[in-house]
């Protein structure tokens, strides 16, 4: 008799990313405030918020900032992982590689991209979301 091969260990099943529901918005609002705060705190230039919530499957928003330089984009980062470690927010990912000039945090429901200057106009991210709604600075400030 020919012996069987194993089987095959599957894989783990990722959990689905849900959308938030009307209940939990005020909670990403909040969310945002904190983000955006702790941007204009360490000084990120032009914040740019975008309801994505219509269009996208995975974050309901996209915080885009700009930083001066390699170095402060790394602390607009840290910043903003201690501003949302203080709510006990779990990241799900950061991107962020030495002298890249671009900078991801996903926290879920809010996706952060802070770019340098070069990079923020190399991208054009505020023109690949131009369908997004624009959440004005002064509802989350």
């Amino acid at each position: 008799m020919k012996p069987k091969a194993p089987k095959k260990a599957k894989a783990p099943a990722k959990t689905p990313r849900k959308k938030s529901t009307k209940a939990s918005k005020s909670k990403s609002l909040e969310l945002l405030r904190v983000v955006c705060d702790a941007l204009d705190a360490k000084k990120a230039a032009d914040l740019v918020v975008l309801d994505v919530s219509k269009q996208s499957s995975i974050t309901d928003y996209l915080v885009l900032a700009t930083g001066t330089s390699d170095p402060h984009l790394r602390a607009l980062r840290i910043e903003l992982e201690k501003a949302l470690d203080d709510k006990q927010v779990r990241l799900v990912g950061v991107d962020s590689v030495q002298g890249s000039g671009w900078t991801v945090v996903d926290a879920f429901e809010i996706m952060v991209h802070i770019f340098t200057p070069e990079n923020r106009a190399k991208y054009r991210l505020e023109q690949l979301w131009n369908d997004a709604e624009p959440v004005e600075l002064k509802k989350v400030l």
